[in-house]
């Protein structure tokens, strides 16, 4: 989530001061994607640049505290009707480990997967206990942003499990086939058509 996007929907509720910006985001998010006070500062700081947030008075404690400003809320409400783009991939560890494993010589991709499975399984169940710790009624609009967060999380571990299944298995079957699992040529040229499909997705799918 992007923290200038995410500081803009808490001031979008009322003026608040970094500490209390900082102490709502976490609260929200169930402290998934903690922040130190030096992302909160240098956000506020490019926001008051931009015009989307500007400061409103200082309080007895010297605390100074910022609304958002028109041009923030327009701001605000494009993000809301904008959709995330998906188009360029996340540089997900997991997945640049294995690509690479796959290709190394003398590493066992079975025993990544499994060590990885374990520990995704691991905190699967610890996503899961955390669900069940929710309140069975009586939810606040926090108790339900957490809810929201322990489902998408909840949902991103099945799914890699489910891909570790299947890495398992490709790999399986490309060692059954008698395919080498090793480093291209020191020219490291791809096929032309390979080349091509990269390229598209790295560019975004645009082309």
């Amino acid at each position: 989530m992007s923290v200038r996007q995410g500081l803009l929907a808490l001031l979008a509720d009322a003026p608040m001061h970094a500490y209390q910006l900082r102490h709502e985001f976490e609260q929200r998010t169930g402290g998934t994607w903690p922040l130190n006070m030096g992302q909160v500062s240098t956000t506020l700081d490019r926001l008051v640049r931009d015009e989307l947030v500007a400061p409103l008075d200082v309080d007895a404690d010297d605390v100074v505290r910022y609304h958002l400003t028109h041009t923030g809320r327009a701001e605000l409400e494009r993000w809301w009707t904008t959709a995330v783009v998906r188009s360029a991939p996340a540089r997900d560890e997991l997945s640049i480990k294995l690509a690479l494993a796959v290709s190394a010589p003398g590493v066992d991709v079975c025993v990544i997967v499994q060590t990885q499975r374990t520990e995704t399984m691991r905190a699967l169940r610890d996503l899961t206990r955390l669900k069940a710790d929710l309140p069975a009624s009586g939810w606040t609009r926090e108790d339900l942003a957490w809810s929201l967060v322990l489902d998408h999380l909840i949902f991103a571990a099945e799914a890699e499990v489910r891909w570790l299944d299947h890495v398992e298995a490709r790999v399986a079957r490309a060692t059954d086939k008698g395919i080498v699992l090793a480093p291209r040529a020191a020219s490291g040229e791809l096929p032309p058509a390979e080349q091509a499909a990269r390229e598209h997705v790295a560019d975004g799918g645009a082309r």
